[in-house]
């Protein structure tokens, strides 16, 4: 006979058992019911996480403003304002662009207004760029011009994008006949 045999022998696998009754189920804990709070809706909290999207399979016209984050993949003819925007790869944006940080990986056309701009990932902007930080990775188009400003999403500040343009340089008058003739006579 092995140990353990011998040892499961001696006592007795249940209390019961020991008294010789018969085993009783064991008392069932009264169920509790738990109250979670309702989570916060987005609208509720002033600092929400929340990220505005617009799907590559959509196509929008008109003025959008955001109050936080968005990603771009769709379509947008029009003002696009946002705190902190992506533009996403595949995505086309046709009027002005206002954001705190712009990241751009699709195609824009037309003027951004933003503290800090990249064009990453093959992005491409047609316009005029108005920015504190521009970076532009290999591979990513941009025609147009850039100016760096100190308040960059202030709109009176080079809202003109003539003012990008260098202005001509007033040449020196051109020389006349009668100083002409008076120069000769001098030497």
């Amino acid at each position: 006979m092995s140990m353990l045999t011998s040892f499961k022998g001696k006592t007795p696998d249940k209390p019961e058992e020991a008294n010789g009754a018969e085993p009783v189920a064991a008392p069932v804990p009264p169920q509790r019911t738990v109250v979670m709070p309702a989570a916060p809706r987005p609208e509720q909290t002033a600092n929400s996480s929340t990220i505005s999207c617009v799907g590559s399979g959509m196509s929008i016209t008109g003025k959008i403003d955001c109050n936080g984050p968005a990603q771009i993949y769709g379509r947008i003819e029009g003002e696009l304002r946002a705190s902190d925007l992506l533009i996403g790869e595949g995505a086309q944006v046709e009027g002005n662009v206002v954001a705190q940080d712009l990241t751009i990986c699709g195609r824009v056309k037309g003027t951004i207004r933003a503290v800090r701009v990249k064009l990453q990932g093959g992005g491409a902007v047609e316009g005029d760029i108005f920015h504190r930080t521009l970076s532009i990775d290999e591979g990513s188009l941009f025609e147009g011009s850039s100016k760096r400003v100190e308040n960059p999403m202030d709109t009176g500040v080079g809202s003109d994008p003539r003012n990008l343009q260098k202005k001509p340089v007033p040449l020196p008058a051109a020389p006349t006949l009668s100083s002409i003739e008076a120069d000769l006579q001098r030497r």
